[in-house]
């Protein structure tokens, strides 16, 4: 017989298997919706598009700006255009905290986490709202300076204005792609081409990466096109586009429904087969030295393939470190449930902005962290709007040994909440940027937290006397190496002396956007004479920063290599 007719069985066979994954996962309409078939495809004129700017901001993780100020803020990115089409740094754009990789050098830098899939690299996101759920068509993006940052764009399923809350939340990808360098700062309108979602939605997020930027994106306005019912497209051959065939798997991969990840988390049924082939060979370290470079969804696919590798799969040592971030639309009390047996030795845990909209429970973090937490050194909770009083008493009851927890941008803690951790006395690092801490809780944490290195009070606008909590830290927290700062209001010539006093190894220090600190006082002369070891000092927009106190940096702290004097217009030439 011909070689060629074995080939055209397996090709059938194979086209066979495709029809039939596609009868599983797709009604006929839902067939007929999918991507365009060939290049000519449109969608039939049964709908009058919607054009809708974003009417609220509803979250985000960071913002330049104050909280108490529209300048600089991601608020600027309801309503219509203030900027565009022109372009240059205005106050009335949206800009994100950071910019470059500069960030990533400084003394506060993070460890990364391992095992991350590399297609995820979103660094910030915010959240936008329309009036009128809609099944998107387009989404324009009006950047206005050093436009780039933006890697990925979400749809949700869930209507914020909708008095019922679902009972699933749903998640999908229109449009993800690598952070890439674009040649110039010029405004533009950035328009991804989207793929359709079979759900109508009013609710947006945008998430960017802003490594490859020379500064601070600044984004205007978000341009929500639509159609009330869902559009179908003409079809004019029968030919499948072979990109289609590989769909289920890359929804399953990248996508962001919570059923398909807590199914590989639950299943245990495994195949039989007589012996593990090579790997009956190989020594059980080698092994799991293999299988610790795979993704957490790899991890539990592998582990449907027969009872050696379920067994490596499962092992706990392989979730010392977990970072459950590029996960977020998928992780929920199932999922952590899941992953409890899993978990029992683990030291890293990233959960940040996981649970938001109900998806993780209170009782169901403290489930988890009731089988987990005892190992736990670092956790990682930036965003997590689940998190209250009750989980930060949790998180200090039971994570005894816990040195880092970042609860960045967790603002519906209460306020008395956070005087709880004071409990943790081994703490070297805590991230409190935009929160709701207030002065009381925040002594009694610098009192009985002594071993502090890296804090971070950016943007706490519920404390009264910075000049108190700088004369604590001089008393209380010697090991502070870095300190955060950032858009604190009242912080005087009083507070950065006890400061610089106390805490004589600080190498790395935020004073931007503090307009009560002035250079006539001698304060920043006084902070290059009394700490040497600086490395990272930011001085953003205080006018008053003079050549004399440059030259004093210059002259004492050798070491300095981050040096922020934007925004400063008080330089002179002595006469």
């Amino acid at each position: 017989m011909s070689p060629v007719f074995p080939m055209l069985t397996v090709l059938s066979m194979f086209y066979y298997m495709c029809l039939r994954r596609r009868a599983r996962t797709a009604t006929r309409g839902e067939m007929n919706s999918r991507r365009a078939i060939e290049s000519n495809t449109r969608a039939l004129p049964i709908n009058v598009e919607i054009v809708q700017y974003a009417k609220e901001v509803l979250d985000f993780s960071s913002h330049y700006g104050s909280e108490n100020s529209m300048s600089y803020t991601m608020w600027n990115l309801a309503g219509i255009p203030n900027v565009y089409p022109s372009s240059g740094d205005f106050t009335q754009t949206a800009v994100f905290r950071t910019y470059g990789t500069w960030w990533d050098h400084c003394p506060s830098a993070r460890l990364p986490f391992k095992r991350m899939p590399p297609t995820f690299c979103s660094q910030d996101y915010v959240e936008l709202a329309f009036e009128e759920p809609v099944y998107p068509t387009a989404v324009h993006i009006l950047e206005t300076y050093h436009p780039g940052a933006v890697v990925r764009i979400l749809a949700c399923s869930a209507n914020p204005y909708s008095q019922n809350p679902p009972a699933e939340v749903r998640w999908e990808i229109l449009w993800s792609e690598a952070p890439t360098k674009v040649n110039g700062p010029q405004a533009r309108q950035f328009t991804p081409c989207i793929k359709q979602i079979n759900f109508p939605t009013n609710l947006i997020r945008l998430e960017v990466n802003s490594s490859l930027l020379d500064y601070y994106t600044e984004l205007d306005a978000v341009v929500l096109h639509g159609v009330k019912e869902r559009p179908m497209l003409s079809l004019k051959t029968s030919m499948i586009d072979m990109n289609d065939i590989d769909e289920d798997e890359d929804d399953e991969k990248y996508g962001c429904g919570m059923d398909t990840l807590n199914k590989q988390f639950s299943v245990v049924t495994l195949r039989e087969w007589p012996t593990n082939g090579y790997f009956d060979k190989l020594p059980y370290e080698l092994i799991q030295l293999i299988l610790s470079h795979l993704t957490v969804p790899d991890l539990c696919r592998l582990a449907q393939t027969c009872k050696l590798l379920y067994q490596h799969c499962c092992d706990p040592l392989q979730y010392i470190h977990l970072s459950l971030q590029p996960y977020w639309a998928r992780i929920n009390d199932t999922s952590l449930e899941y992953l409890q047996s899993r978990c029992t030795l683990i030291q890293w845990l990233n959960l940040s902005w996981t649970g938001n909209r109900g998806a993780i429970s209170v009782s169901g973090f403290s489930r988890f962290l009731k089988v987990c937490g005892s190992e736990l050194v670092r956790l990682e909770l930036s965003c997590g709007h689940f998190l209250n009083e009750t989980c930060l008493e949790v998180i200090t009851e039971l994570c005894p040994n816990l040195q880092e927890l970042n609860l960045s941008s967790c603002d519906k803690i209460p306020p008395q909440a956070f005087n709880h951790i004071a409990k943790v006395g081994s703490l070297k690092r805590l991230i409190l940027y935009r929160t709701k801490v207030e002065q009381t809780a925040l002594l009694s944490i610098l009192n009985f937290c002594s071993e502090l290195q890296h804090l971070s009070l950016g943007s706490c606008v519920m404390i009264e006397d910075y000049d108190l909590i700088a004369s604590m830290m001089g008393a209380k927290c010697k090991k502070l190496r870095s300190l955060d700062l950032w858009r604190c209001k009242n912080i005087t010539e009083s507070g950065i002396a006890e400061l610089a006093s106390g805490c004589q190894l600080l190498e790395e220090l935020d004073l931007g956007w503090c307009p009560t600190l002035q250079s006539s006082t001698g304060c920043f002369t006084n902070l290059a004479r009394k700490l040497p070891n600086l490395q990272k000092l930011f001085l953003t927009a205080n006018r008053s920063v003079c050549d004399a106190d440059i030259e004093e940096l210059a002259a004492n702290c050798t070491h300095l290599r981050q040096l922020d004097i934007l925004d400063v217009v008080m330089f002179y030439s002595p006469a």
